[in-house]
């Protein structure tokens, strides 16, 4: 839905002598077209509102350091809008003779060759290995400003490709932010909180479906042993779904982990919320019989009507650029992620899609159409 500006914020200042209509007509010269002046407006009032408060100066710094931070990531990710996107986590401690460093350096050429870049902390172990399989132009590094002497990695030490952050909680924001797909290599308690944060983010909904691949070395256990605790203490005591562990997929070679992010955008191409409606979008319609099973098995994730498949028609604040891809709209319960990515996977299935018109049978179409 449009965002409607906070009347209860612009009420706080009417006694004040701030003229609100001042400050509107000073962000419309700014930003005469944009639809998110509601937004910026907001954000000013929120500001003033800090400022008459005054209460403290450390609250006031991190306002600033945030916003900084924000604006700067935003500016420079700008330019890489258009590629897909792969974050890598794993140990910064893994050296370089163990067989996980050269299965991480192959991930990152395999991703590289599929066009993906290659998203990490910037650091050595695991992440190093990621960005020197996918060289430079395929890499972007999330380095975390620290106290003492810190260098982020070879391949992008030095580079526009390295982005400092001086926060932990806005960098962990855009490794996620910015990720298309996520894959994890065995590492310490760092690696474990961003799997478990990654996951949490996408079962409560608060962060899009995205892939999320589990990747050990063959006869490693890391992982193995991970899910065998999930599914021992987590999921028989009920404290997730069954269908939760679909969020995540384990594999053993970089092959089959690319393979498991192309699989996944071979038909889904993105997703989000139109009102109360959820809105796939398909690179391929689907076929009849595929959406009347469709109606069937996953019956449970609608809370009322049916699926619908639809041509884009011009909504209001859908995304024009994505004007060429079909719609599947539905009223998504919001709940369960893990049957929403084994929806994901059945509109995947090649066979799942509309065969397309013979060509003669278009061009008699047409042709039919011609006014004589």
């Amino acid at each position: 839905m449009p965002y409607q500006p906070n009347e209860l914020l612009a009420s706080h200042f009417k006694n004040t002598g701030i003229d609100l209509s001042k400050l509107e007509e000073q962000l419309k010269q700014v930003a005469p077209d944009s639809p998110n002046l509601p937004l910026y407006r907001d954000m000013m009032l929120t500001v003033l509102r800090m400022a008459q408060d005054d209460s403290n100066r450390w609250n006031a710094k991190i306002t600033l350091q945030a916003l900084r931070e924000l604006d700067h990531a935003f500016r420079t990710l700008e330019q890489y809008k258009g590629r897909r996107k792969v974050t890598v986590f794993g140990s910064a401690r893994t050296p370089i003779e163990h067989p996980m460093y050269a299965l991480a350096r192959e991930l990152g050429a395999t991703l590289a060759r599929s066009n993906l870049m290659v998203i990490t902390g910037a650091g050595g172990g695991i992440m190093a290995a990621a960005h020197e399989g996918a060289g430079v132009d395929h890499s972007l590094g999330f380095n975390i400003t620290l106290p003492f002497e810190q260098h982020a990695n070879p391949t992008v030490d030095g580079t526009d490709r390295l982005l400092p952050f001086h926060f932990f909680f806005i960098r962990k924001l855009f490794f996620v932010k910015e990720a298309d797909a996520l894959v994890l290599c065995p590492g310490g308690f760092g690696t474990l909180d961003e799997a478990l944060e990654v996951l949490t983010l996408i079962q409560t909904g608060k962060s899009p479906l995205v892939p999320v691949v589990l990747l050990d070395s063959p006869g490693g256990n890391f992982w193995q042993d991970a899910l065998n605790f999930i599914t021992r203490q987590l999921e028989e005591n009920r404290y997730i779904l069954p269908s939760d562990l679909k969020l995540l997929r384990l594999v053993q070679s970089a092959e089959e982990a690319v393979e498991e992010i192309n699989q996944f955008y071979s038909n889904y191409h993105s997703s989000r919320w139109l009102k109360n409606q959820f809105v796939i979008r398909m690179h391929h319609p689907l076929s009849e019989g595929a959406l009347l099973d469709l109606q069937e098995g996953f019956a449970d994730l609608r809370l009322s009507g049916l699926y619908h498949q639809h041509a884009y028609s011009g909504e209001h604040h859908d995304e024009a650029r994505f004007s060429h891809l079909t719609r599947l709209t539905f009223a998504f319960n919001g709940r369960d992620q893990g049957r929403l990515r084994e929806l994901v996977d059945f509109i995947n299935l090649s066979e799942n899609w509309a065969k397309p018109e013979p060509m003669h049978t278009t061009q008699r179409a047409r042709e039919a159409l011609k006014v004589t």
